[in-house]
């Protein structure tokens, strides 16, 4: 199988609707890219959660959780900063969620097309190997 994220009209749309967003595999460390998206993706008005069980508190000035389950409230987008090989348990994870988010969003690098049909066929929408922060740019927005 080869995978196809949705249209650039599909993303932008995406992008422009999304409030709320988890942040999986945000980092600490200011020179890690989670961190720079985190980052931007505050300074655009979006409510986001970081998530790693390796952090508690707030990050950047945001509520830290260990895993999705433990954000309060729905969420829009997972946005994840993980290796490949861990979508599978984070999809699983999602589809777990009382209120399943809309959008799976797996950053530059992270592929996993079997997670990403699982999720897909669940009804969420899956963009896979991109950033929001360039297909906003790149899209204009």
């Amino acid at each position: 199988m080869t995978w196809r994220n949705p249209s650039d009209e599909a993303i932008r749309t995406l992008l422009t609707e999304t409030r709320t967003i988890a942040l999986v595999g945000a980092s600490a460390n200011p020179a890690r890219p989670a961190t720079g998206v985190l980052r931007w993706l505050l300074a655009r008005g979006y409510v986001v959660t970081a998530v790693n069980p390796g952090l508690s508190g707030t990050l950047f000035g945001v509520p830290v959780a260990a895993r999705l389950a433990d954000i309060e409230g729905p969420i829009d987008m997972v946005d994840v900063f993980r290796n490949s090989a861990a979508v599978a348990a984070l999809v699983d994870e999602t589809l777990a969620l009382p209120v399943r988010p809309r959008v799976i969003w797996m950053q530059l690098g992270v592929v996993n097309e079997a997670a990403a049909a699982k999720a897909e066929a669940a009804g969420l929408t899956v963009v896979m190997d991109r950033c929001p922060v360039i297909e906003a740019a790149r899209l204009g927005l």
